[in-house]
């Protein structure tokens, strides 16, 4: 086996984690590799964010106003995008806290596994896909 040996100093891969025994949920590797993948996104999250403040920055009203009404219009949508990113900053923090805690990877309504597989493609999830159904479910009855 040469290279593949889960060592202290690597973190596992995705297959890795998909293919890792259920007694191994959420251990300090697997949470370890979540936490990096969090980071990393949070990072990225944060880049854009100083692009869009240092773009807006730059802002110089053209003379046209036609011009002018496009060149808002595009502030508008990136500013829109920007807070939608804000919001996933925020789930991003909740789920380092979650990490930290130990309620990492635990569904918040049924305290099941939320499951590797969900957790890779959604890390900030809180919810298993049940229990996120039915809350949608919910909501959707509720009107809101």
């Amino acid at each position: 086996m040469t290279g593949k040996l889960l060592t202290p100093d690597r973190l596992p891969t995705e297959a890795e984690l998909l293919a890792a025994p259920e007694d191994d949920y959420m251990s300090p590797r697997q949470l370890a590799f979540f936490r990096a993948l969090l980071l990393r996104e949070r990072d990225a999250l944060l880049d854009s964010a100083h692009r869009t403040t240092l773009h807006l920055q730059e802002f110089e009203s053209p003379a046209d106003p036609a011009d002018r009404a496009s060149l808002e219009e595009d502030h508008t949508l990136e500013l829109r995008v920007r807070d939608r990113e804000r919001k996933l900053l925020h789930k991003i923090d909740e789920a380092i806290t979650r990490i930290d805690n130990g309620s990492y990877g635990w569904c918040e309504e049924s305290g099941e596994p939320i499951g590797i597989a969900r957790l890779l493609a959604r890390p900030t999830a809180t919810y298993s896909i049940e229990a996120q159904e039915l809350h949608e479910r919910r909501r959707r009855m509720m009107g809101g």
